[in-house]
This record gives C-alpha cells, structure tokens and sequence, in this order.
C-alpha cells in the first residue's frame, strides 16, 4: 500500500456539556445487504456495558455553535472536515460493534481515491474497491468521512491493497470482532497471536470458505476472548454459515 494511505487525526479534545469536541480539521489533505440473523437483532436494552462512548443529546452541540457537527457518542466534529463536507460522517468502533453516524457521499472519483463505490439497492454507498495508488485520507474526503484512518480498523488490516473491497457502511444490527485485542483483554494479553487469527478470519471470509474460518475459529482464536460469550457469539455465526453476517464481523 501507498505509506500516503495511513494518517493521523491530529486534534485537541474539548469538553463542552459532556460532549467530546475534536477541536481541529479531521481528516489532512491529499453491501451487499446484510443478513438480518435474528439472534442479532438489538433489543431496548442490548447496549455493551463495555462501549465508553456516551450521547449527551444535541443541545451541548449549541454551546459549541454552528461551526460544529454532533456525529453521536458523544463526539462532536468541525464542519468542512473533510473541506467541502457540510456534514461528514464519522465510524464509530465499540467493544463488539461497528456503525457509521451520518451518510456517506460519493463525490467522485479523485487523485488517490480512483476506485469504485459499491451501493447497496437502496443506492447507498457501503463498500468501496481499492485502486492502485488509493490512501484512506483522499477516500474520507471523497465520500465526506471524518475518521477516514478508522476504515483500516473496521476492515481488519493495517494496509489496504488494489482489489481491496472496504466496508464503509457497517450494519449496527450485527456484530463486529475488535482488530487490535478484544475491549477486554488483560495486562500482558496476546495481541500478535489474536491480530493473526483476526486477518485470516477475514481473508477467509472475503474468500467465501467456511471451512477455513471454523478451522481457524477453533485451533487459533476461540481461546483468546477473555469473555466466553464473544467466543459463542462467533460459534454461533459460523454454525449458521451465514456469509454476509460473516463478512460484516470480519470485514
């Protein structure tokens, strides 16, 4: 991959009513519809316990006036981040989710963002082709996402590659497996070992082969949850066989 396709959010956290308020520009210069599985259908009281993200509501986004965007969870985002961007979007991560606050739009194709948008049949983008030369920042801008680095995490990778298909619009309803280390791994956990299960899980499920996502369920990753019932969840999944609930947890 291009180095150009990894950046950093540079920006200063302020706290205005219990909103988090990132006070710099957000993002630097240059689905297939899902399954609906019914044991993933959220329920009135299904929030983790574990997600740290609070939404105290719209109204401290009026103490930090127009020039700022309440994208949920308590984070709030300068307008015109990406420039041009009225309302960007923002990916939010949580312990054992992914959803996306906000719509994406598709702005053409540009220097280092040059791939195609994958709609889904109501005509929203949710999944992008990777093209030779591509870098996440110049696709955030492209598609008005803020946190456009967040795309790596939420597919699984540390790199993006031509031919890559990127989930953009994750589906909140359905599960998504942490890249890093589960949110609650413990002191000394086996980030290497779990970081490696994660990517085969993923390159096995964007290769359709069931077989090799429960081999490798069983030999390499059920083991490293800390929680059993994440690794139940997971269980679960493969014992459906469903592809499209598989390939939105291991994008």
């Amino acid at each position: 991959m291009n180095l150009a396709g990894k950046f950093t959010v540079g920006a200063t956290v302020v706290i205005v009513g219990g909103l988090v308020a990132l006070a710099a520009p957000a993002v630097a210069g240059v689905h297939a519809e899902l399954s609906s599985w019914a044991i993933f259908t959220p329920t009135d009281d299904s929030h983790d316990e574990r997600e740290t993200d609070v939404d105290p509501g719209g109204a401290a986004v009026d103490e930090l006036g127009d020039g700022y965007v309440d994208v949920g969870h308590g984070i709030a985002i300068p307008r015109n981040s990406p420039p041009g961007c009225d309302e960007p979007a923002w990916l939010h991560l949580g312990a054992m989710s992914a959803s996306l606050s906000g719509e994406l739009v598709d702005r053409g194709a540009r220097d280092f963002a040059e791939g195609s948008a994958i709609l889904d049949p109501e005509g929203r983008v949710v999944s992008y082709s990777v093209a030779p030369g591509d870098a996440l920042s110049a696709i955030g801008e492209r598609f008005c996402l803020a946190n456009a680095g967040t795309i790596a995490t939420l597919n699984h990778t540390r790199t993006i590659h031509p031919g890559d298909t990127l989930l953009l619009h994750p589906n909140a309803s359905l599960p998504w497996i942490p890249y890093f280390n589960p949110a609650d791994a413990p002191g000394g956990y086996q980030q290497v070992p779990y970081q490696r299960a994660i990517e085969a899980m993923s390159e096995a499920a964007h290769a359709g082969d069931l077989d090799a996502m429960r081999a490798i369920f069983t030999d390499d990753l059920a083991g490293l949850f800390p929680d059993p019932a994440d690794a139940e969840l997971i269980a679960d999944a493969l014992a459906v066989g469903d592809l499209g609930v598989l390939r939105q947890m291991f994008a």
